[in-house]
């Protein structure tokens, strides 16, 4: 029915169509508009025919933009919450949201991906920056995504009940963040990092105590190297401002010190930097490329740096850099 009335309504419109062009062909410009006027006019039937399909896609498309807005208010809720409280069960999360476990489950694992949170058994960890400590937020730079990759490669290293050490800087940062609810004794010097951890049950903080450099939140001085040397880790990870055939260097003559005392408390000393570190020197050299045990970088590191690490002996892991700033497997492992 609907189908012949369409066909009506074109014969009606081609035939009022042929009359005004026989009536206006010795006029050019007014044919040409009454040509215009025709073919407008068929595209309007159709556009009325199918009116009811087009309306149903547009609203269907409201609501799923609806929808989408009210998942992301329910995230940006459920990341809160475990900010607020370090950590929080999928039981406490659900109740406290309204949801199902699922729905929680699902959420956690688009904000585990962003960096903010880290998955446990029956619930999840904040692993986001801290709203009081603000050091790497504005310092993100476009190694951000190395840096990444290169933490999680490096917690790779580390055992479960491990005693470890992490200096400050923004890669070891990253390290520390997938350390959330492991079971490890972790001694730092880092503000940014003690606060980061200090939300997980399972990990045993020892804060290293000195003056705070304001730039990067770390202790240095006579007092923080004084606490190095009573103490032993099993590993060591250490952040540098550069390197080059000569050894490793960092800006700050103080921090150095420091950094050598973290050296000698260490069985095991693992740098960790991206491949932008590579042929910068600093003010003051810290020590050699033989002197560390192992070193994480990522997979843009030239040739010429792999064969001089490898010459040192050094034990270089390097990581994948995909779009997500996760490593991705193989891991490219040259041993020494």
């Amino acid at each position: 029915m609907e189908h012949s009335k369409a066909k009506q309504n074109r014969e009606k419109t081609i035939n009022i169509g042929g009359i005004l062009i026989i009536l206006l062909q010795k006029n050019r410009k007014t044919l040409h508009i009454c040509l215009f006027l025709t073919f407008l006019n068929l595209h309007l039937i159709d556009f009325y025919q199918t009116r009811g399909k087009t309306g149903t896609a547009i609203k269907t498309y409201g609501m799923g933009r609806r929808i989408g807005r009210m998942s992301k208010m329910r995230r940006d809720r459920l990341s809160k919450f475990v900010q607020g409280t370090g950590f929080a069960s999928l039981g406490e999360l659900a109740l406290s949201l309204s949801v199902s476990e699922s729905t929680i489950r699902r959420d956690l694992e688009l904000l585990e991906k962003d960096g903010l949170v880290r998955r446990t058994h029956g619930g999840a960890f904040w692993a986001g920056e801290s709203e009081t400590i603000e050091v790497f937020r504005t310092r993100r730079d476009d190694h951000w995504l190395a840096k990444s990759a290169i933490g999680l490669e490096a917690a790779n290293l580390i055992d479960d009940h491990d005693t470890i050490l992490l200096d400050g800087g923004s890669t070891t940062y990253e390290l520390a963040r997938h350390l959330v609810g492991r079971p490890l004794q972790v001694v730092t010097n880092s503000l940014p990092v003690a606060h980061l951890l200090s939300s997980s049950d399972s990990i045993d903080l020892v804060m290293i105590g000195g003056c705070v450099r304001g730039r990067t939140a770390v202790t240095i001085g006579p007092m923080a190297d004084a606490m190095l040397n009573s103490i032993n880790v099993g590993k060591a990870f250490l952040s540098v401002a550069g390197i080059t055939d000569r050894g490793y260097f960092n800006s700050n003559m103080m921090l150095v010190e420091s950094e050598k005392a973290m050296l000698a408390a260490a069985d095991q000393v693992i740098v960790v930097a991206d491949s932008s570190k590579f042929g910068r020197v600093s003010l003051s050299r810290l020590c050699g490329l033989q002197e560390v045990h192992g070193l994480v970088s990522d997979s843009d590191l030239q040739t010429k740096w792999k064969d001089h690490l490898e010459l040192a002996g050094v034990d270089l892991r390097l990581a994948d850099v995909a779009m997500d700033g996760k490593s991705t497997s193989p891991t490219n492992h040259y041993t020494k």
